[in-house]
């Protein structure tokens, strides 16, 4: 399997994913910051010019951080990277599909971004505002709904993945500070060595 990814990028999660799963899998860099991610050589590969993508060793393509989630903590079982139980599977989902879906692009997209959303240079204070604020409002969401020590409680599943993006781009990217579960999990997530060997790899792009 190949992971298309760009350092510091949500494709983190899912490269710390693979590295629990311990299967082997070649990563490919996309220089999103040259914008190779919407060149025509990216594009032939995955057309909505984004990362993450999988392209799984069947050739077909997956893209969509949940998605890849997913399919990689089902297609290695043994990990147990996803509840036993239906409903609490269903939960790990919602938390992604929350966070892809709404936290991200509301709440730190349109600041991270800020050029797309403001009318112009005098509107962006205003748009980056309406993100910080946001942004308080769903770490609150997260904090209410964490379980502890992991999201799901004594399991760490996939959706611990994602919610370690969005950790780290709060403490690296923000002013916005973490709720304490969430801090707390930050810390043991950054200890945890699947993460650490994602951090350390990607520091060499």
């Amino acid at each position: 399997m190949k992971l298309y990814f760009a350092p510091g990028a949500c494709s983190v999660g899912l490269h710390a994913i693979m590295n629990e799963i311990g299967k082997p899998f070649d990563l490919v860099f996309v220089n999103t910051k040259e914008a190779d991610n919407l060149k025509p050589a990216y594009l032939a590969i995955n057309p909505k010019g984004k990362v993450p993508a999988l392209l799984r060793d069947n050739g077909k393509l997956l893209t969509e951080f949940p998605t890849i989630a997913m399919y990689l903590a089902k297609s290695a079982p043994e990990a147990k990277l996803l509840p036993a139980d239906a409903g609490d599977e269903a939960e790990v989902l919602e938390l992604m599909d929350y966070i892809c879906g709404t936290v991200h692009p509301m709440g730190y997209t349109r600041e991270f971004r800020v050029g797309r959303f403001a009318k112009d240079k005098d509107d962006e204070a205003r748009v980056i505002a309406q993100a910080t604020e946001a942004r308080e409002g769903y770490l609150q969401v997260l904090e209410g709904a964490f379980k502890g020590p992991f999201y799901m409680g004594e399991q760490f599943t996939v959706a611990d993945a994602a919610l370690f993006f969005l950790e780290m781009w709060t403490v690296k990217r923000t002013s916005t500070p973490l709720p304490p579960k969430l801090a707390a999990h930050y810390q043991a997530m950054l200890a945890r060595p699947s993460v650490k060997k994602a951090l350390e790899t990607e520091a060499t792009y």
